[in-house]
C-alpha cells in the first residue's frame, strides 16, 4: 500500500491528512496522522477523495518522536524538527555555503516497534558549518510512505538496524530509522 500525508491545495494545510494513493488519486484516512494510522493497527474510514492534481504532498512523519541515521553499524541522532517535505524548499543556515542532499531510505516504525513502510529521505548537509550543525537543519521526506508488503529496499538489513536501534529503548511508531 502506498501511504502519504497531503493537503488540498486550497487551503494549503500545514500537516494535511493521511491518504491512500491509488493510481491517480487520493483517498482521505480517517486519522489524524500516519503514526495514528499504523497505532490503530493500518485500518481506518475512508473519506473524501481527491484527483493527485488537487493536492500536495507533506512530509509523511512531520515531527517524529526520533530520527536514527546509520552509517554502517553505528547511527547517530538527527534533528526531528528538521523534516520538511520532499521538494519543499530548504533554507541554507548561516554560514553553510553550499549544502549537498545525502539521499537514503528511512523506515518509519509503525505498531509494536515494527517498520509500517519505507520512504525517501535526503539528509541535507552543509559541510562548512562545523560538527553535527553541518547536518542539523534539514531532511526531506516522502513523498510516499509504502508499506513492507508493497516493497522492501534492498542492500539493507532492516531487522538489524531495528533491533540495534531499539536496544534497551523503546521504538514509537513515527521514530525514522534511515540507512
Amino acid at each position: 500500500m502506498k501511504l502519504c500525508m497531503f493537503s488540498p491545495r486550497e487551503p494549503l494545510l500545514e500537516r494535511g491528512w493521511p491518504g491512500r494513493v491509488e493510481d491517480d488519486r487520493v483517498i482521505q484516512l480517517a486519522a489524524q496522522t500516519l503514526q495514528a494510522f499504523f497505532t490503530g493497527g493500518g485500518q481506518a474510514r475512508e473519506h473524501a477523495e481527491y484527483r493527485l492534481d488537487e493536492i500536495a504532498f507533506r512530509a509523511p512523519v512531520l515531527h517524529p518522536p526520533s530520527v536514527r541515521i546509520f552509517d554502517g553499524d553505528e547511527f547517530y541522532f538527527s534533528n526531528p524538527a528538521a523534516v520538511v517535505a520532499a521538494g519543499e524548499d530548504v533554507q541554507s543556515p548561516a554560514g553553510a555555503g553550499r549544502m549537498v542532499p545525502v539521499r537514503r531510505q528511512a523506515a518509519v516504525i509503525g505498531a509494536d516497534g515494527a517498520i509500517g513502510g519505507f520512504t525517501p529521505l535526503v539528509e541535507w548537509t552543509a559541510p562548512a558549518l562545523p560538527g553535527v550543525k553541518a547536518r542539523d537543519f534539514a531532511l526531506a521526506l516522502g513523498p510516499f510512505l509504502v508499506t513492507p508488503d508493497e516493497e522492501t529496499p534492498e542492500g539493507v538489513d532492516w531487522e538489524r538496524l531495528i533491533a540495534h536501534a531499539a536496544a534497551n529503548t523503546r521504538l514509537y511508531p513515527g521514530d525514522l530509522i534511515a540507512a
